[in-house]
């Protein structure tokens, strides 16, 4: 794996990923309180309730070398979201995606398709990965169907892996894709993003 810190500029047609910035802080705030999204306590949009300790922990792990967050644009260049890669690992060539929302005008378009083909694309590529993992909230059954369809391949379920803020202990279900398995999984994502079509 190459710098693990600095964080590149990706485009598609549908959306951006950049770096993430304090600047993005309301934005971000916006998009999660849309809807009542953040109320959903086994999604990490509900972190945004302190949308302060969340930029101080995406920086902090950033400055550390472990995490490379990203804000995600929309084609009028507004965030829609954010993901980012985590738990990087240089030695075993390995790293996460996650810390994953969106805004509910954006869902069920091309835009989580497209981040994740460009997301591991960078993994698989510039970052020379052998291994990218994806885990999520067992709760998170649309979660799981979505990382499902790109896919990833189910590892398993780390049981009691986490207690969360309103103090429910967590299961949580890992998937993984293989650098060899990365060619059927892109020639997977560039199907799924073209039934999206061309963005208007």
């Amino acid at each position: 794996m190459t710098d693990r810190t600095a964080a590149p500029t990706l485009s598609g047609r549908h959306m951006t990923l950049r770096p993430l910035s304090p600047a993005d802080r309301d934005a971000l705030v916006d998009v999660a309180s849309t809807g009542g999204l953040w109320d959903l306590s086994y999604a990490s949009v509900s972190q945004m309730k302190d949308p302060d300790a969340f930029f101080v922990r995406a920086f902090r792990e950033r400055d550390a070398g472990r995490t490379m967050p990203f804000a995600v644009l929309d084609r009028a260049d507004s965030v829609c979201g954010t993901t980012r890669f985590l738990r990087m690992n240089a030695q075993h060539r390995r790293v996460e995606i996650g810390g994953t929302f969106y805004a509910t005008r954006v869902q069920r378009t091309g835009v989580n398709t497209e981040a994740k083909l460009l997301l591991l694309t960078h993994a698989f590529g510039a970052l020379r990965c052998q291994c990218v993992q994806i885990r999520t909230d067992a709760l998170n059954l649309r979660s799981q169907a979505a990382i499902e369809r790109l896919g990833a391949k189910r590892d398993g379920v780390l049981r009691g892996h986490q207690v969360m803020p309103d103090g429910r202990v967590r299961d949580s279900v890992v998937y993984s894709i293989l650098d060899r398995e990365w060619p059927a999984v892109r020639q997977n994502l560039q199907s799924l993003l073209a039934r999206h079509g061309d963005p208007a």
